[in-house]
């Protein structure tokens, strides 16, 4: 039977792994972490998400776990609502939808998905890929190797296999200027609640501080700052002190964020960059995800780029004949770039001022961007926020226009 390797068990690859599997292919998913990746914050179930779902059979049980939420609120130092997004804005399309779960239960309803023609090796990534002619050679960290008829690279932004087979990340690594810390807050007696609300404290010097709702008895928390660069990700202990003189003398609950960062299972800290490739495969090796195209969580879009880009990853082995026929593995590949191309390109075209909105430079600043999160919602401007929003569902534009938070620069 024909065997495909997807390294990197995230989003996309368990979707394209569950896809494929479905076909008839053999699949091998190496991720590199020990057990399925928990952590990350929350993402909706709009556009493609559905669509590819829903296409799946996996929309009944993802509508399980969406997480109540009321909205998203900008507050002042002392917790003060400055601005509010109700849920239900732009009909339930706004900076908080109406349909989201945390990134951790989707990863999960996917996984469980897969059948026995699936097999995960956890702790695990390949150190070479070479081409075979008809297939490709996989070394793996653990010492074995093996030939696949495909080899898919879904390792994220920082992937493995595309330094492997396209060169080093720095050749296609866009920085937007921002870095972002994420981790999971449990709470004590005593912990301020959130009431359903995403709460986002912007302080002077592009530093922007969140906490919303997670799973019962936990707030998912957020740390925004202006960076191009952090230290090495095995120096915790440096990350932790980058954060806290960073956040010195924030107010709201940021020293109470700070304490509770160290203690965090899930704790993840990154720069928020694009990648930007002018091709995705070379022979029978091809990236999906953010491995290939990486919009930044700035975009709104990537859980959507990731179902859909292993959705039509399929769609076009299929078309091709594989798994019966894997001759055609190459032209399909082909195929699956010029599909997803204009959906990736659209994506990372992000709207004016939202980078610099995540976190505006002074109090000005802060005080425009609560107008303008305002002003969004006012009668005059909701027509043309919908019509950004509708085609933002089915990936032709960047994140919602309600996101964009324009203005919020100064």
């Amino acid at each position: 039977m024909a065997h495909v390797l997807v390294v990197g068990g995230g989003i996309a690859g368990d979707t394209l792994a569950l896809l494929l599997e479905r076909d008839g292919w053999t699949v091998t998913v190496a991720e590199i972490a020990p057990a399925l990746r928990t952590g990350g914050q929350t993402v909706d179930l709009r556009g493609d998400s559905r669509e590819v779902l829903e296409s799946a059979g996996l929309l009944r049980q993802a509508l399980a776990c969406l997480v109540p939420q009321r909205g998203a609120a900008w507050i002042d130092a002392q917790g003060r609502h400055l601005a509010e997004m109700p849920v239900e804005a732009f009909g339930g399309r706004g900076y908080v939808s109406r349909e989201e779960l945390l990134r951790t239960d989707l990863a999960r309803v996917i996984h469980e998905a897969a059948g026995p023609g699936v097999t995960h090796r956890f702790g695990e990534t390949v150190d070479a890929l070479e081409d075979t002619g008809t297939g490709v050679l996989a070394r793996f960290r653990s010492g074995t190797e093996e030939t696949y008829d495909l080899v898919v690279g879904a390792d994220g932004a920082h992937s493995r296999v595309r330094a492997l087979r396209f060169g080093p990340e720095e050749d296609y690594r866009k920085p937007l200027g921002l870095a972002h810390a994420w981790f999971t807050l449990t709470e004590q007696p005593g912990t301020p609640p959130l009431d359903g609300w995403f709460l986002i404290h912007n302080a002077p010097g592009r530093r922007g501080v969140e906490a919303r709702p997670g799973h019962p008895g936990e707030q998912e928390i957020g740390l925004t700052f202006a960076a191009d660069g952090l230290p090495p990700r095995h120096d915790r202990e440096a990350r932790f002190a980058l954060l806290e003189r960073t956040f010195a003398g924030v107010g709201w609950r940021t020293a109470e964020f700070l304490a509770a960062a160290r203690q965090a299972d899930d704790f993840a800290l990154d720069t928020y960059d694009q990648v930007h490739m002018p091709r995705w495969h070379t022979g029978r090796t091809v990236l999906l995800g953010d491995s290939a195209w990486c919009a930044s969580p700035l975009s709104g879009l990537g859980t959507a780029l990731a179902l859909r880009g292993a959705a039509e990853l399929a769609a076009a082995l299929r078309a091709a004949g594989a798994p019966g026929d894997t001759a055609g593995v190459p032209a399909a590949l082909t195929a699956f770039e010029r599909t997803m191309r204009p959906r990736t390109a659209s994506a990372q075209q992000l709207p004016p001022g939202r980078v610099v909105s995540m976190a505006p430079k002074s109090a000005l600043g802060i005080r425009v961007n609560a107008l303008a999160m305002r002003a969004l919602q006012s009668k005059a401007a909701r027509p043309l926020v919908n019509r950004a929003l509708a085609a933002s569902e089915h990936g032709r534009t960047p994140a919602p226009a309600a996101a964009s938070q324009t203005g919020a620069g100064v």
